[in-house]
């Protein structure tokens, strides 16, 4: 399998369109109208990016954790 990439627009191709295809197939496409491109750069065209899950950092209050604490030492 072969990542191409469409270099010239036809009335069925626009340009970048990008397509994955046989080794034969790549190789008639790519003496007209079309290039070979990187499989990462195909991957990243035709999937959707993950969106980054954002960590919130909160600051506690120390009182809060000693009085935890504390209640924990009662309690025993």
């Amino acid at each position: 399998m072969k990542c191409i990439k469409a270099i010239r627009a036809t009335k069925d191709v626009e340009v970048g369109q990008i397509k994955r295809v046989d080794d034969k197939t790549a190789e008639n496409m790519v003496g007209s109208h079309w290039q070979y491109i990187s499989k990462s750069e195909w991957k990243l065209a035709t999937r959707k990016p993950k969106q980054l899950q954002v960590v919130n950092d909160q600051i506690t209050d120390s009182v809060t954790i000693s009085q935890k604490q504390l209640r924990r030492k009662k309690s025993k």
